[in-house]
């Protein structure tokens, strides 16, 4: 995996689940660890280990969780602004009335 892109130290201190170690409590965990571990050379497996596998070699599923969520977050602030604005304009109007 050539194109894969090693995480920063800094990356994994703004997100700490990504250096997770994935302990083996189901058949898909216990599969991915298994397969990602052997790709890596590496006998603990993190969480960010296996998205970087994923990204690589199953874009298609980590493009299109990656695209929900962005999704959801900017539905979420829009949400919010917009909740904002009538807290906003309700002040106001009880301040004039």
């Amino acid at each position: 995996m050539s194109e894969e892109k090693a995480t920063t130290e800094e990356e994994l201190h703004t997100s700490p689940l990504l250096g997770m170690v994935v302990e083996r409590d189901s058949e898909l965990k216990d599969y991915l660890v298994e397969y990602v571990g052997t790709k890596l050379n590496n006998e603990e497996v993190t969480v960010n280990m296996i998205a970087e596998v994923l990204a690589v070699e199953f874009p298609e599923f980590v493009l299109a969780f990656a695209e929900e969520n962005f999704l959801r977050g900017y539905q979420l602030g829009l949400d919010d602004a917009v909740k904002l604005y009538q807290t906003e304009t309700e002040a106001l109007d009880g301040k004039s009335g």
